[in-house]
Order: structure tokens, then sequence, then C-alpha cells
């Protein structure tokens, strides 16, 4: 945990969308130190004419390798979001060719009850995670 889901536009291959989930998990290992197997990701892929993000008039311009983040986590420091807002961005743009302006993240923040990995349990509540 986090659980990160991946929104893109349809047509990038097996290799580029398996490069681009190992560098947000490693822009997320580096900022949240979480353990390496904590990697909890799914990729949802769209029509080009199914997507529509746009900047709130902030300017930035998006192409068709958009994509959006959405992170469902326990609460986060605002600094380790910012930090995994870099990395991120830094690892997409050097290792996928994504520019920092086609990635757009949001976070999703939950309680330790808002998680079971399976086996019916709520697995930090149980203490079996910390």
């Amino acid at each position: 945990m986090p659980f990160l889901r991946f929104d893109l536009i349809k047509g990038r291959t097996d290799a580029e969308i398996a490069t681009l989930l190992d560098a947000a998990h490693d822009a997320m290992l580096e900022a949240f130190k979480v353990p390496v197997r904590d990697r909890y990701q799914i990729v949802h892929e769209h029509e080009p004419s199914r997507v529509r993000i746009e900047d709130t008039g902030l300017g930035i311009e998006r192409t068709e390798k958009v994509v959006l983040i959405q992170v469902t986590s326990r609460p986060r420091s605002t600094e380790e979001k910012q930090e995994f807002y870099r990395l991120l961005t830094e690892a997409l743009s050097s290792r996928c060719g994504i520019a920092p302006s086609d990635v757009m993240v949001n976070f999703v923040i939950n309680t330790d009850a808002d998680w079971s990995f399976g086996n019916g349990e709520a697995q930090f509540l149980t203490g079996k995670l910390s």
C-alpha cells in the first residue's frame, strides 16, 4: 500500500506500460519508504475520445502521453507528497519520455480500517502489518 491506479490513452506497448509502472513504483519507494513488495498497481486504458484532462487554467499543454495517477493511501505528509510528485515526474520523463506536463496526480486518503489485503482481515488493525 499505497494503491496506484493509472488512467492512460490506449496505444502504449506492454513494455512501455511495464516501464511506467516500474518508474512509478521506484518513486513511491523512495518518497514513502514502503517495502519493495508493497506494490499495488492497476492500469486502465481509454480510447482518446474518452479522455479529457485539461489544465484548470494553468496553461499546461497535454499530449497523447498524458497519464492520470490516483494514489489511494494512508495519510502522507505534504513533504512526502511533494517529493513523490518530483520523483515521479523525473522518473517518467527520463525512463518513459513522458513530459512532466503530462502527469497529473490525485491522492485519496483513508485509514487503516479501510484496508484488507486478503483473507477477510484488516491486517493493519490485527497487527499483522504496522
